[in-house]
């Protein structure tokens, strides 16, 4: 399939007067558009917002993060193992400004299409653990690190581990009341499925921060589903890893407010803690 770039630019001359203008604006800066709000696309192409909509509805996408994420991809060609957004002969300001738009147009279209019902629930279940344990493989691992750094603070006993060993042991002796959070991109992993479903089978609820309908998802208890817009079995992981951080914030935001304001000086001990380890604000080192 052509890339979104090459669609437009074959489908120029047959676009409306209006619908012409946006494409029109995408075209001469295809970087720049992928930063754009709607109101900006609108007002740059001098359309209105609607106008931006039914552009979009034309080439197959649901929308402008859609689209922008779309846009993004379409900046790929000669790096295939390094971005989809940079080309070989990219020069630092232009591959910066491509990884950077890049991120940005994916975490636009992971929040449109994460469904908050789910992350209430994800939270629900994580209220209601006796102790934690993140599972990540491979470029997921130090995902999982960094959920344990966040969620020690909820006074749970909470624990992250990137070996596959140690989580089938785990999975072999979980009980009523352990969750098990398991972080896949593709949910397509042989490993994490496997130990998904054995600690299930042992009580265990597990919960999966992974593709819909993947296989990791279908072993879960309950799944946060992520969108794809980043082939991470050709691309080295970016942005999916960014997009896995980001909902590992939310869901320790939803449980600091389901917690509640009694529970804001214990995590204020904890940031206080660190005040004796860093040198105040604005001291001039030698």
């Amino acid at each position: 399939m052509r890339n979104l770039l090459e669609q437009i630019q074959n489908r120029l001359e047959d676009l409306n007067k209006a619908e012409r203008k946006v494409a029109e604006v995408i075209l001469l800066n295809p970087q720049q558009a992928t930063r754009f709000s709607i109101a900006a696309l609108a007002q740059a192409a001098s359309v209105s917002e609607p106008t931006v909509n039914r552009f979009c509805r034309s080439f197959g996408v649901s929308g402008y993060p859609e689209l922008k994420l779309q846009l993004a991809q379409s900046l790929a060609s000669g790096a295939a193992y390094v971005s989809r957004a940079v080309e070989a002969d990219d020069n630092p300001e232009a591959y910066t400004q491509k990884i950077f738009a890049s991120a940005i147009a994916s975490l636009d279209s992971a929040c449109q299409q994460i469904d908050p019902q789910q992350v209430s629930r994800a939270v629900d279940m994580m209220i209601q653990a006796r102790q934690i344990h993140f599972f990540g493989l491979g470029a997921s691992a130090p995902v999982a690190m960094d959920a344990q750094h966040k969620f020690f603070r909820f006074n749970l006993a909470v624990s992250a581990h990137p070996d596959v060993l140690m989580q089938r042991m785990l999975a072999s002796v979980a009980h009523t009341g352990d969750l098990f959070v398991i972080i896949s991109y593709t949910g397509r992993t042989r490993e994490l499925v496997e130990v998904a479903r054995q600690a299930r089978e042992n009580g265990a609820s597990v919960l999966g921060i992974t593709a819909a309908g993947s296989p990791l998802a279908k072993a879960c208890s309950l799944s946060v589903h992520l969108p794809l817009p980043e082939d991470t079995d050709i691309y080295m992981p970016m942005t999916s890893r960014i997009i896995q951080l980001t909902v590992l914030d939310v869901l320790a935001t939803g449980m600091t407010l389901r917690r509640g304001v009694d529970f804001q000086p214990h995590l204020r001990k904890i940031k206080e803690s660190l005040n004796a380890s860093r040198y105040p604000a604005g001291d001039e080192l030698d």
